[in-house]
Order: structure tokens, then sequence, then C-alpha cells
């Protein structure tokens, strides 16, 4: 459940360096502009989780989710929001801004739906350990990739390599059933998810200088917080895998 990353995140760059009516901005305004730029990032990404989690914890307390779950509609909700990041992704040239902000809110909303199983399966005390366990850390893991002059463009790479392997690793243990397999890949979803909220957001602070004063902007935002919120969430699943006391 949910262990996806924007296929589209990895690449780097929409347009030339910033400049606004053809003039090159100077290093106080891009200084400015990126704060502005970062925050509008988390803003987007912190709502959407929000969003998510009482999505998913009135869904739940309704009780639909029990009569819901593993009938075909269950399984629409299940994948609705791999389709939301799909059409984001792909789309993301063709869409107007205000479009893909939709969809960034009906992305989460479809999480939310889909992430109510959550409550269902682990206590409440053990789900606010894990999930403030995952905050403390995305908070210095992101810290650390808009502060770090080391380029982590590599660790990405290596990253996302990574994720490919470990959803074939948990593909495979839906068949093999391994207690083994499973507390490995969450500790190796753990780390992976906690290596791309350092790249991600490197990137992302990057990314701006090309994005800047042009008609990409808003949907850099939009598209940044997609990937922030993918790998918190990720991030608080896997630990709560190995964390979390079941029901």
């Amino acid at each position: 459940m949910a262990d996806w990353n924007d296929p589209q995140s990895t690449r780097t760059g929409f347009g030339s360096p910033a400049s606004l009516n053809g003039e090159v901005l100077g290093a106080g305004t891009l200084d400015q502009g990126l704060r502005r730029h970062m925050l509008a990032i988390y803003n987007y990404m912190a709502s959407g989780v929000l969003l998510s989690g009482v999505v998913a914890l009135l869904f739940a307390r309704s009780g639909a989710v029990l009569q819901i779950m593993g009938t075909p509609l269950g399984w629409v909700i299940q994948l609705a929001p791999l389709g939301f990041i799909l059409a984001m992704s792909f789309g993301l040239n063709r869409m107007q801004t205000s479009t893909l902000q939709m969809l960034f809110w009906a992305f989460a909303t479809a999480m939310g739906l889909s992430l109510s199983l959550v409550f269902l399966i682990y206590t409440g005390g053990s789900i606010a350990v894990a999930f403030f366990s995952a905050a403390a850390a995305f908070g210095g893991l992101s810290l650390y990739g808009y502060t770090t002059g080391r380029d982590l463009s590599g660790m990405g790479t290596f990253m996302v390599m990574g994720l490919i392997g470990l959803i074939v690793a948990s593909l495979l243990n839906l068949w093999l059933k391994s207690p083994g397999l499973y507390w490995a890949t969450s500790v190796i979803g753990v780390l992976i998810f906690a290596g791309l909220t350092a790249y991600d957001t490197q990137r992302l602070k990057e990314q701006y200088h090309y994005v800047a004063g042009t008609d990409m902007a808003g949907k850099a935002v939009v598209m940044g917080a997609l990937s922030l919120y993918l790998d918190f969430i990720n991030m608080f699943l896997y630990l709560l895998r190995f964390l979390g006391d079941r029901r």
C-alpha cells in the first residue's frame, strides 16, 4: 500500500535559469523567492498529509471500510492514488496549475481512503508513535537536504534503484509470506525513503533556479509537494510495520 514514488520526480530542470521579464534574478531575490517556494511546497505537503489523515480516520470510524475493502470498489480505492500520481506526472505539461492543484487534493483524499485500514489494524498509540517518529526524521532529513553542500544526486539514483528492488521484494513476499523478508523490507523501506527525503529536498531546491519567474513555478510547487508527501507517508508506513502494535 502506497509504495510509490513520483516517476517524474527524479527529473530536474523545467526550463532556463531563473529570470523575470528577460532579466536574470539577483542573488537576494533568488534567496527570498527560494524560501517562499520551499515554504509553499511544505505547506501543500503538510496540508495534504492532514487531509489524508482526517479522511482516513473518518472513513475508518464510519465502519464502511470493513464492508468495502476486499470488494471491487475496495481495489479501486487502493489503486486510485497511483492513478492520480500517473495522471499528474504524465499530464504535467498539458495541465493548468489549477488542474494540478485539484488533482493533488483529490490524490490526498484518495490516499486517506486507502490509509483508513491503518486505523483498523494498529492501535492508536502505535500509530501516533510511528507518525511523530516519521515527522521528526522527515524534518531532520529535509533540513539536511536543504542545507548540505554535498551533491546527493548519486545517492538519489541509488535510492530509486533500491525502491524498485523493494517493490519487487514486497510483491514476492505476497506469495512467500516470509516474516524475515517482511521485517527486512520494512527496515530497508525506512532507509530508502529517508534517503529520498534528503535527495528530493535538495532536488527541489535546485529546481527553483529553473522555474522561478516562469509558468512552471506553480506546477513545480504541487509536484514538489507530491514528492515529499510520498516520501513522508511511505516512511511512516514502513516505520509502522515494525513499531506498530496490532489490535
